[in-house]
């Protein structure tokens, strides 16, 4: 058993304690002034480890949270992680933080509270272990990932940029799996624009504007390629005033998830080149791809085996897979630099009322992310 395994387990008790306040202290993505309270006590405690903490601004979300600690070599990885959570305030009232059955349980435990507890273990252990850092950190927890990352983007392009390699605070797959790939996201919005007319004295005079979105609705299905792993998936239709109104606009919110970039592109122009149907209508488009995919490249590789090597030290036999979903780890894999995603909790429920932490892994997933960032071998991270 490891040095850093050990100590890992021997934080264990207080490590419960501070999970439990994070998770009593709601961080809905929308709150600011809730993810700022959380964000600032959270800073607190990673300057508490050493941190240089800085927080920034942010107009609308919650400000953005930067732990820089210097190591022994000036290289620095970034562990890369959100404070903001799905769950409204007022969720902790229904369902506040429990242990049952070797389980922690409340909103937000698994996605992703205990991945910034991780985070505070495994430099807490480097330290008291290895007599300091063997590499410099940076600890990055933005406050609107939930939502797209839009105020924070640049900022984890920035940070990133100076890091050698970024590990994500993400929740790990079913089983503990780390996250290789994940698919990249696009959002868009097709408005049908028709003509109003009384339903039942001049119908032929209309332009249905839901029978136009319908027709497009078709379109849009058909565009799903399993073969590619490319989904398109129509989430929200809203149109029309009343039933006896021929009904003048409607409009569909699309959901695209793609592996490639050139899939992107491909899947983009389709949807771009979208035209009417019905005489007289019209559509408007609008959207973007806004999440890249992370794609599993040979640094990805590279990362996982360092990864696998170190759980095997551990006891663990390391997996690996990719995931419909996206993270931040897609801007910054993107950027080509090295990103290894999931190296938070072992759990489920992600975004469930059943969200849930498995608490005995949690020493070794800290002790796992604690020994890769120590890694120093000649190539090191």
């Amino acid at each position: 058993m490891s040095d850093l395994l050990a100590r890992c387990r021997q934080q264990l008790p207080g490590a419960l304690k501070f999970l439990e306040e994070m998770v009593m202290m709601e961080s809905p993505s929308f709150d600011k002034g809730l993810v700022d309270q959380f964000v600032k006590f959270v800073g607190a405690r990673f300057g508490a480890i050493g941190g240089e903490v800085e927080l920034v601004r942010a107009e609308k979300f919650g400000d953005h949270l930067i732990a820089r600690f210097n190591g022994r070599s000036s290289e620095r990885v970034l562990l890369l992680g959100h404070t903001d959570t799905v769950w409204a305030a007022g969720e902790i009232a229904k369902r506040p933080f429990t242990i049952d059955g070797g389980r922690a349980l409340g909103p937000g435990v698994f996605d992703m509270k205990a991945g910034i507890l991780l985070a505070w273990m495994a430099i807490d252990a480097l330290q008291k272990t290895a007599g300091g850092l063997p590499k410099s950190l940076s600890v990055l927890l933005v406050s609107d990932e939930e939502l797209g990352s839009n105020s924070s983007r640049a900022l984890t392009e920035s940070e990133a940029g100076r890091c050698r390699a970024v590990l994500v605070l993400e929740p790990s797959l079913p089983g503990g799996g780390l996250k290789t790939a994940r698919k990249g996201v696009g959002r868009f919005t097709v408005k049908a624009i028709g003509r109003a007319a009384h339903a039942g004295i001049a119908p032929d005079k209309g332009v249905n504007a839901v029978e136009e979105i319908s027709r497009q609705i078709i379109k849009l299905q058909g565009m799903t390629d399993r073969a590619r792993g490319t989904t398109v998936t129509v989430g929200v239709v809203q149109g029309g005033t009343r039933s006896n109104v021929v009904p003048a606009e409607a409009a569909a919110e699309i959901d695209v998830r793609i592996t490639s970039i050139e899939e992107a592109e491909r899947v983009v122009k389709l949807i771009k080149a979208l035209s009417p149907e019905l005489p007289d209508a019209r559509l408007e488009i609008r959207g973007s791809i806004n999440r890249p995919p992370m794609e599993r490249t040979a640094e990805t590789d590279r990362l996982f085996r360092l990864a696998h090597k170190a759980a095997a030290g551990l006891g663990i036999d390391l997996k690996e897979g990719s995931t419909g979903g996206a993270s931040d780890g897609n801007f910054t894999s993107a950027l080509g630099i090295p990103t290894l995603d999931g190296l938070g909790a072992v759990g489920g429920g992600a975004h469930a009322i059943d969200e849930w932490v498995d608490i005995e892994s949690l020493p070794q997933r800290a002790a796992l992310l604690a020994e890769l960032i120590s890694e120093t071998s000649g190539r090191g991270l």
